[in-house]
């Protein structure tokens, strides 16, 4: 199509050069003699058809004009498709000059490759899902999928067997001694907005509401700790481990006032 395309623009730059030695009269019988041409099959053809050669030739040489001189001349086709043909023209170049040379995902950079197979090789109980997450917080984007592959073409089980203890091992083993909480946040039928710090009883389910407030503070959260043990020994709770996340509001003195009681915190990293 662009050998079509480049031959119609010589042939009619080629046009264009034989027409210079003509005078101003015989140019003006000529285009005369065209427009009555144009009109004579305008009236023998409905809707004429015209390759994509002939919409770029003539969406390239008529786009220069303004849309009212367009409108004055003699054409087999309304000014409107003339401009959408010079749309397309340029969409499609657009769309030629953005496409990738090279089709595909591209490959993984060599040096994360040989990072994904040490700390493999490192950490033997590490699955693709633990690696792709030091990945992530070293700062490097990679996808879970491609560590997998990574993983895989080299021999090494994506998802090994772990060695340690799991989340899900602990928390069958010692249901009976432990304890979670965390802060719920709720709202009020005025719209205030309200922080509530509940503990859980892994075992029985049992939900203890320690306290609510607007502007939780650390100091608020060490008395919930103290009035929590108070409750627990009342109560002759056998906990032992009490879970809770990474929340700032939960400070050293907090942890220590469990500790005093028997009580250790664990650190769930979230």
């Amino acid at each position: 199509m662009l050998l079509r395309l480049a031959y119609l623009t010589m042939t009619s730059t080629f046009s264009l050069i034989r027409l210079l030695p003509r005078s101003d009269r015989d140019k003006e019988i000529e285009i005369l003699v065209l427009r009555h041409q144009l009109t004579v099959l305008q009236r023998q053809v409905a809707k004429p058809s015209f390759t994509p050669d002939d919409r770029f030739l003539l969406a390239g040489l008529l786009h220069h004009l303004p849309m009212d001189k367009l409108r004055h001349l003699t054409l087999l086709v309304r000014p409107d498709t003339v401009m959408r043909w010079h749309r397309d023209l340029l969409r499609r170049r657009h769309a030629a000059a953005c496409t990738p040379r090279r089709r595909g995902r591209p490959r993984t950079v060599r040096s994360i490759r040989a990072l994904v197979l040490r700390l493999a090789q490192e950490n033997a109980s590490w699955g693709y899902r633990r690696i792709h997450g030091e990945l992530a917080a070293l700062g490097i984007t990679v996808a879970a999928s491609t560590v997998w592959e990574i993983l895989k073409d080299h021999g090494i089980d994506p998802s090994p067997k772990r060695t340690a203890t799991t989340w899900a091992e602990f928390l069958r083993s010692q249901a009976g001694a432990l304890l979670a909480c965390d802060f719920l946040e709720v709202r009020t039928l005025t719209g205030a907005r309200l922080y509530v710090l509940a503990v859980i009883e892994h075992a029985s389910r049992r939900v203890r509401i320690l306290g609510v407030t607007a502007h939780p503070t650390g100091q608020w959260v060490t008395q919930l700790g103290r009035n929590l043990v108070m409750d627990l020994q009342d109560a002759g709770s056998m906990a032992r481990f009490l879970i809770r996340d990474r929340d700032a509001k939960f400070t050293a003195a907090f942890d220590a006032v469990l500790a005093d009681a028997g009580v250790q915190v664990v650190n769930s990293g979230v």
